[in-house]
């Protein structure tokens, strides 16, 4: 497997750990709709959090954030509408970001909420 696929797969299992850490149930993982795919969908209380992990080796080339682009976002809205209705949900949904950084041998996580907003 490619080293960046490896990191992305890391970034994912840090993601879900920092996030069980922090009181969200995991509903998803890499949840698939048409051309979409995304990372989490994760729920804490009554808000539906769809999380897209972004992991970089260095911060050297930008914010991992920086790097969602708007027709990833049209294609997560879309997969994320078809989520909630197919599942009948009655939530409130947030669009967020976890970034992550390899520093050293350690990792630096930020999580984002409503890093991005679905029109």
């Amino acid at each position: 497997m490619a080293e960046h696929n490896e990191l992305g797969k890391i970034g994912e299992q840090l993601a879900i750990d920092f996030l069980l850490k922090n009181d969200y149930d995991i509903l998803e993982r890499n949840y698939r709709f048409q051309k979409a795919e995304v990372d989490i969908i994760a729920q804490k209380e009554d808000i539906l959090a769809v999380i897209e992990v972004k992991t970089r080796s260095t911060a050297d080339f930008g914010n991992p954030q920086d790097f969602v682009k708007p027709k990833q976002i049209q294609r997560l809205v879309k997969a994320i509408d078809e989520y909630v209705t197919s599942n009948d949900l009655d939530v409130e949904v947030r669009f967020d970001i976890i970034a992550i950084v390899k520093e050293a041998k350690d990792f630096k996580i930020e999580h984002l909420e409503n890093a991005f907003y679905h029109f």
